[in-house]
């Protein structure tokens, strides 16, 4: 009798934070790793939005301790594309990289207002072994793809089916973890109605939520946050009581990109 395939497993890589700046915005999304047997039987290493350049040394120093190299990622899933989730793309120049097809053909004109998707993000996509997943799509057994779109034209989802029940990786579908109570998602790049029902989505199927640019959680029976991981972050190059430097624990308040609705006007 074969003995049964262990179920997938989730690895935060890089932390997803939701610090920003007064000078300009940090973006660093949350990298994370899912392993599990492919329909072979063989192991598979899927690495979820390989993050901005800012955090490229980071991300190889995290799998080197992980034993791992660039070289050694199966594949690569972009929960969307904007520039701080897909700027590494090119350490992974031997692996497919899977998209929504919605995403794809967005970024072959993004509005003039999407700072998030500068007209080069097409030229970092075309030089990558792209393939579009769409909504139900299996990658291996046990990990799905959601379709959850509004923060951009084709966000998606990561679902692994494991111990801890459903976990769902998020991108940008759900920011931090106080969205999930609040239901205010903090950026719109394509309809904020859209963007609403995929937070709804993603609390009502999920045991466990990797937001991001916040830490994994879950939700209580009593409706509240239960992180999974500490927050760790320092800060180099400052002392907390340098004159001139503050701190504003609240975050931006709610953004829709001016002009959204020229998505759904007749060409």
């Amino acid at each position: 009798m074969q003995a049964p395939q262990a179920a997938p497993r989730v690895d935060v890589v890089l932390d997803g934070f939701g610090i920003n700046t007064s000078a300009g915005l940090v973006a660093m999304c949350e990298v994370v790793l899912i392993e599990g047997p492919g329909r072979d039987g063989r192991p598979v290493r899927i690495l979820v939005d390989p993050a901005h350049v800012g955090r490229r040394t980071f991300l190889l120093d995290a799998l080197a301790a992980r034993g791992l190299t660039a070289g050694d990622i199966d594949m690569v899933v972009l929960t969307h594309a904007h520039w701080d989730h897909v700027q590494n793309i090119d350490l992974f120049a031997h692996a497919p990289v899977y998209l929504h097809p919605d995403e794809r053909r967005y970024c072959e004109r993004p509005h003039p207002n999407d700072w998030a998707t500068p007209v080069w993000t097409r030229d970092i996509l075309d030089r990558a072994r792209l393939h579009e997943v769409e909504d139900g799509a299996e990658l291996i057994p046990g990990v799905g793809v959601v379709h959850l779109p509004g923060h951009s034209a084709g966000s998606i989802g990561v679902t692994v089916q494991s111990e801890p029940g459903l976990s769902l990786v998020t991108g940008d579908a759900l920011h931090y973890a106080s969205v999930a109570l609040n239901r205010r998602p903090p950026l719109v790049f394509w309809n904020p109605d859209q963007a609403l029902a995929s937070i709804d989505r993603v609390v009502a199927m999920a045991d466990v939520i990797y937001p991001g640019h916040d830490r994994p959680f879950r939700l209580t029976s009593q409706g509240q946050v239960e992180y999974l991981r500490e927050f760790s972050l320092t800060i180099t190059g400052t002392q907390a009581d340098r004159p001139g430097l503050g701190f504003y624990p609240k975050t931006r308040e709610p953004w829709v990109m001016p002009g959204f609705e020229d998505h759904f006007r007749p060409a």
